[in-house]
């Protein structure tokens, strides 16, 4: 779309020579003879860039500069004027125009000043896209309980500057959390600096996190800036903390002590002020009682614990992740948004997902890539969860009674469904399996109507019932 530039200026010639200029240069032009004109054509068209003559009947251009970005802060606006001073044009500026240009008007500086007035206009667009995208990236998406608590909790804690601990297992998204924190906090214009713990190896974790000064070993030819310098005045994330060595737990130890580090090699202390998140799926509990995770650094790491639930335990939240995962990866792509079946929600809502989030996307992005149609259904998901399987057993019982016996009866439905298809449908191995006569069971298959093909068995009685 062709950018618009509304010019204001009471003589009808420059109004008509920088139109028909801008127009040439590939931009939408309308105008307006006074300040009070421009308003109303601002409450009707919504330029990109103001071409603001200073001398006005009426409202003048100092006035209307002041208007316009009362109620347009974000809109680029240049000056003009045949009697421009440099008080004047000071004056603009602070007032937040963006340039001032002297009558009579160059041209070629015209264009060019509308150029690089439009340049900020796209990077500022841009910037809101991309803060925009930003904050829908590290959206903590779903609405069960336990994530709806989650949510209250990062409310609270993220315009502090208490450090927190995040626990949860892998794939649950203790990233995703640190980010909307720090995105919540009063840091969240300084950096983010992340560091995987379990990805550096132990010779090199002191000189990512504290840096090292030129020679301070083999290979350091210059000097290099660590975690904690990078951080500063920002937020530091330690994620997988529990794998650090006890030599590098003892110097983050002693920064979240003293708020100041030493490089690898150096001798001279540098302050730093971080605030720190770190992340662990492991019980530190258990970790310092095995002596692999210092008491002390837990202690201080440990002022606000989140944990964040595994995807079994907020199992409502499947449609949603499912729905934004879908979403998500068509804008990526380009393509349009392919739909699932309920069949398929089914089987998703019903696995256990040992890869929590983590998993449920990675299988959402396969499924989307792999599936020919618009509508991802029950045999294409099938491959996914091993060979010839369309329906995944539950994690847990499916119960959506209120009533304890007609819960008992859906339980007893489900758990002999389940087992008959284990067993391929043989009701004799089905019954030995789960200690129930073979009469009780075709009696309580019969009484669930539950749907049982006969199959011949070589003359044993139907043992090779299949369902």
């Amino acid at each position: 779309m062709n950018k618009t530039i509304l010019i204001v200026d009471d003589e009808e010639s420059i109004c008509q020579t920088l139109g028909g200029i801008l127009t040439d240069e590939g931009y939408e032009v309308v105008t307006a003879g006074s300040g009070e004109e421009a308003l109303r054509v601002l409450e009707e068209e919504q330029p990109h860039l103001v071409l603001l003559d200073i001398w006005l009947p009426g409202m003048d251009g100092i006035e209307t500069l002041k208007a316009i970005k009362a109620g347009h802060p974000q809109l680029q606006i240049v000056m003009m004027s045949g009697h421009g001073s440099i008080e004047t044009a000071v004056k603009s500026t602070k007032l937040g125009a963006f340039d001032f240009i002297e009558k009579p008007l160059s041209l070629e500086k015209v264009i060019l000043v509308v150029n690089h007035a439009l340049d900020l206009v796209r990077l500022e667009e841009e910037n809101l896209l991309l803060r925009q995208k930003v904050s829908h990236e590290y959206e903590l998406t779903g609405k069960s309980d336990p994530i709806q608590e989650l949510k209250e909790m990062i409310d609270i804690v993220a315009p502090t500057n208490a450090w927190i601990l995040i626990m949860g297992e892998n794939g649950t998204g203790k990233e995703l959390v640190a980010r909307s924190i720090h995105r919540q906090s009063r840091r969240a214009q300084k950096p983010f600096v992340e560091v995987n713990c379990a990805a550096i190896p132990e010779d090199l974790i002191e000189s990512e996190l504290f840096g090292h000064e030129k020679g301070a070993f083999t290979g350091a030819t210059t000097k290099k800036r660590g975690k904690f310098d990078l951080a500063n005045e920002g937020t530091i994330f330690l994620d997988e903390v529990a794998d650090m060595s006890l030599k590098a737990q003892a110097k983050v130890l002693r920064i979240l002590q003293e708020k100041k580090f030493e490089r690898v090699g150096g001798n001279r202390l540098i302050p730093t002020d971080v605030r720190v998140l770190a992340a662990t799926n492991k019980d530190l509990e258990k970790e310092m009682e095995e002596g692999r995770f210092r008491q002390d650094l837990y202690y201080r790491l440990n002022v606000i614990p989140l944990r964040i639930p595994p995807l079994r335990d907020r199992r409502d939240d499947i449609p949603l992740l499912v729905d934004r995962f879908i979403r998500d990866f068509a804008v990526k792509e380009g393509d349009a948004e392919k739909k699932i079946s309920d069949e398929v929600m089914t089987v998703l809502m019903r696995y256990h997902w040992p890869g929590n989030v983590r998993e449920l996307k990675n299988i959402i992005e396969r499924l989307v890539i792999m599936t020919p149609t618009g509508l991802i259904s029950k045999c294409d998901i099938a491959p996914l969860f091993g060979e010839g399987k369309t329906e995944v057993p539950p994690a847990e019982p499916v119960i959506t009674s209120d009533s304890y016996r007609a819960a008992k009866q859906e339980f007893e439905r489900q758990y002999i469904m389940r087992k008959l298809r284990e067993f391929d449908g043989n009701i004799s191995r089905t019954a030995e399996a789960i200690g129930l006569e073979r009469s009780n069971l075709h009696k309580k298959i019969r009484s669930y109507e539950l749907d049982v093909k006969n199959s011949p068995d070589g003359g044993r009685g139907g043992d090779q019932d299949s369902v």
